[in-house]
């Protein structure tokens, strides 16, 4: 009898050890939900995971899929971190209840203020300034200093742009009603409007592209969208960054509008600890380098410098409004683009 119960004791004690090193293993992963959509990113990952052994499911999706699957699996959701594209995604996934506030050392010294949310929802991980790209043929760089400038009548049929409707366009309108308020955007935006050389179509590289094959004379553009033509390895990419100059808007007022690609720890995380600890990562000189480099964006951590292009293009004041102000303003720059036509 003795015999059997101190073989079963030693049974279960085998199997409590067992449960242990199986839930350890399991735990040695984390589940990315990313819209962020760059071949590049897997390099960053593939370091985390040599660095710390902890391996990176990635499941793709846009920004609105991916929320709505996190809101649908509820607590049963296997998503860790929440990666994403523009600050007003971030926000509204925060806003959904989706996303756990995180406090941190590493974050908080490596991500401005501007650019996390105050709370600690989310971090950003690169940013893109929202530049104005002219024509060197066409344009004197002197004559146009602001956003503001764009709804001036000089530039009637001359400027080129991507969707009102995208995130960046829209980033852009709410932080210029946050900086100018609803009824001087209005008139801005309706001038804008007035002013394009043709209904808004493509990507910010296909403004660009316009600009060069003199489809218009200046354009709004993402930097790394240029940063990439100027880096591309196709002589045709060059020809085009080659005929183009760059205008940093707002230099003697409040900056520049950038925008940010971000991520936040996802409320119920089931591997919560290594999320914080890929987000860190994400925000640490090596990761960041992996940003500047492979995407051509500028790195959040000021410890680590933007790739020698982009510091080519010039150092350059930023707007410092936090970018959660983006997503605050969201809905009336959605209603005054519509108004004013900018489709």
């Amino acid at each position: 009898m003795l015999r059997f119960k101190t073989s079963a004791l030693a049974l279960l004690a085998g199997l409590g050890l067992a449960a242990a090193v199986n839930a350890q293993a399991q735990a040695q992963e984390v589940n990315v939900y990313n819209s962020r959509h760059y071949n590049t990113d897997r390099a960053i990952y593939e370091a985390f995971t040599k660095a710390t052994g902890v391996k990176v499911n990635v499941i793709e999706g846009n920004h609105d899929e991916l929320i709505q699957r996190m809101k649908s699996e509820g607590a049963s959701s296997p998503a860790d971190l929440f990666i994403t594209v523009d600050a007003g995604r971030l926000a509204a996934a925060a806003k959904e209840g989706l996303l756990e506030p995180v406090k941190s050392d590493v974050l908080a010294k490596a991500v401005p203020d501007h650019l996390r949310d105050a709370g600690g929802a989310w971090y950003g991980l690169s940013s893109r300034a929202r530049l104005i790209v002219y024509a060197k043929d066409r344009v004197k760089p002197e004559d146009l200093k602001d956003y503001e400038d764009l709804a001036k009548p000089v530039w009637k049929g001359r400027v080129l742009t991507r969707s009102g409707t995208h995130p960046y366009s829209l980033a852009l309108t709410a932080s210029m009603i946050a900086a100018n308020g609803e009824e001087k955007t209005e008139e801005w935006v309706k001038g804008l409007v007035g002013n394009l050389a043709r209904a808004p179509k493509g990507g910010d590289t296909d403004q660009i592209k316009a600009v060069a094959a003199g489809e218009g004379d200046v354009a709004i553009s993402n930097s790394y969208y240029l940063g990439k033509l100027i880096t591309s390895a196709k002589p045709e990419d060059k020809a085009v960054a080659d005929k183009v100059g760059v205008i940093f808007p707002n230099q003697s007022n409040r900056g520049t509008h950038v925008n940010i690609s971000g991520a936040g720890v996802v409320k119920t995380a089931p591997h919560k600890a290594d999320a914080i600890k890929l987000l860190e990562f994400l925000a640490s000189p090596e990761a960041q380098r992996h940003f500047a480099d492979g995407n051509m964006e500028y790195p959040v951590n000021p410890a680590v410098q933007p790739h020698p292009e982009l510091v080519k293009l010039g150092a350059f004041k930023q707007d410092k409004m936090n970018a959660a102000a983006y997503a605050q303003h969201a809905e009336p720059a959605l209603r005054i683009m519509d108004r004013a036509g900018w489709k």
